[in-house]
């Protein structure tokens, strides 16, 4: 149901009941005119007004943003307020209210109107709540020890949002509202701070399935990375008995290896793999544990019981992502198929292009890897480097990417240098060190 916990709009700083029910009856006006654009510009203005009234700074780093945010309420509130059976308009207040609480990201408006009614009053848990999800986010230690001293229980307190979270939660900076994944230099103390206040150290979030926990959602999240403290918060919350190996720690029925693979966290499946975390082929592979890779074959190079063949397959995948070129190349010579995607969509080489590995983009194209084979979304492995500037990590320079594909015969589309320049997310000069890449190989300007 919309949203998922991470699109939940933020609250203004003095939210009123008032308001919302004002703003229900004008999304009813607008759906009652008929109008083609009257829903998106309810949507537009509303959420105009609240990125202002919630005093919210949005970076790209952030999984939140005023564009997103629009088009995902409007295509929300024109859904819900349209008829199943004879997809006319239904303009009902009742479903208008909804719309705004689920908005927000709690399941009912009864639901969203207890919460606002409680932040009304300052010394309310809701109130108290809040104040600390923020001062944890900012890295206040005094704020938080302060609201811990004075309200005990709010250590074990839930967020009244859907997705349940706990304080503990928050640190993660992950599956909670996108506008407060923020990991503070000192999240370290701030954990500390909660688990010896009491903090539940498994406490389970409805995120991502349901049954995430702290270190689950630590382990896999960019934001602790980026931070530098994702390895020594993970040993924290390990010392503190914290599971790794439960399916659905990590969310969507992983454990935390898995679940850090599948999330482009490398470094801390590693890290939990030095922990004692429990590893088959696949996982093993993926976090290049060649003489574990090697514990899963006979003598004659074929599997022992147990070990099979998609993990075989899948795991050569997560080596090629995460550039394990020891294990690539044991894989490839003990059965790992240059062109199996393995039901994951792509091939290894276009593995290796997401995770911006060029030494393993030279490997597998030197073991005669195809650099016209398609991926799910139809794409080449060129198309995939292309897609990966736009949208991947910016810490990565795929020029020499470009450079290997296409000195090894990648076909270049001719709607390229087009395409390049209307791309908003990449600043121009990186669009042109790609675009000039591009010109060597034959492209036209």
């Amino acid at each position: 149901m919309f949203p998922n916990p991470q699109d939940a709009l933020p609250l203004p700083r003095r939210p009123n009941l008032e308001q919302y029910k004002k703003l229900a009856k004008e999304l009813i006006r607008a759906c009652k005119s008929g109008e083609p654009g009257a829903i998106r510009d309810w949507a537009s203005n509303w959420i105009g007004a609240l990125v202002k009234s919630a005093d919210l700074t949005i970076v790209r780093e952030l999984p939140a943003g005023s564009a997103g945010w629009v088009n995902q309420v409007e295509e929300f509130a024109k859904r819900k307020l349209k008829s199943a059976s004879t997809g006319q308009a239904v303009c009902k207040l009742a479903d208008a209210q909804f719309i705004i609480a689920r908005s927000h990201g709690f399941e009912s408006w009864p639901r969203f109107v207890k919460h606002i009614e409680g932040l009304e009053r300052p010394k309310s848990t809701a109130s108290k709540f809040e104040a600390a999800a923020e001062a944890i986010i900012d890295g206040d230690t005094v704020t938080l020890a302060r609201l811990l001293r004075e309200n005990p229980e709010l250590v074990r307190a839930r967020s009244a949002r859907e997705h349940r979270a706990t304080l503990l939660h928050y640190l993660s900076a992950n599956g909670v509202e996108g506008y407060r994944q923020k990991t503070p230099k000192n999240a370290v103390q701030i954990a500390e701070i909660l688990l010896k206040a009491g903090a539940e150290v498994d406490a389970e979030a409805e995120v991502y399935g349901g049954g995430a926990t702290t270190l689950g959602l630590t382990a896999t999240s960019i934001h602790p990375e980026k931070a530098g403290v994702q390895n020594e918060l993970v040993q924290l919350l390990l010392n503190h008995g914290a599971v790794m190996e439960r399916p659905g720690v990590a969310g969507n029925r992983h454990a935390a290896v898995m679940g850090c693979l599948a999330n482009g966290r490398g470094k801390a499946a590693e890290f939990l793999a030095a922990c004692g975390a429990r590893l088959d082929l696949e996982t093993a592979a993926g976090v290049g544990r060649l003489d574990v890779v090697k514990s899963f074959f006979n003598e004659d190079g074929s599997l022992k019981p147990g070990a099979t063949k998609i993990q075989l397959q899948r795991g050569f995948l997560w080596a090629c992502q995460f550039g394990r070129n020891e294990v690539v190349e044991f894989l490839l010579e003990h059965g790992a198929d240059l062109l199996d995607q393995a039901g994951t969509g792509e091939t290894g080489l276009h593995w290796a292009v997401v995770g911006g590995q060029l030494s393993t983009i030279k490997l597998l194209l030197a073991r005669g890897a195809p650099l016209e084979e398609i991926n799910e979304y139809g794409g080449t492995v060129l198309g995939q480097a292309g897609w990966s500037f736009i949208n991947g990590e910016p810490e990565i320079d795929y020029v020499p990417i470009f450079d290997a594909l296409l000195a090894a015969g990648a076909t270049i589309d001719e709607g390229w240098p087009v395409w390049l320049e209307k791309q908003e997310s990449r600043a121009a000069a990186a669009k042109e060190r790609i675009a000039e890449v591009l010109r060597r190989y034959g492209a036209k300007a």
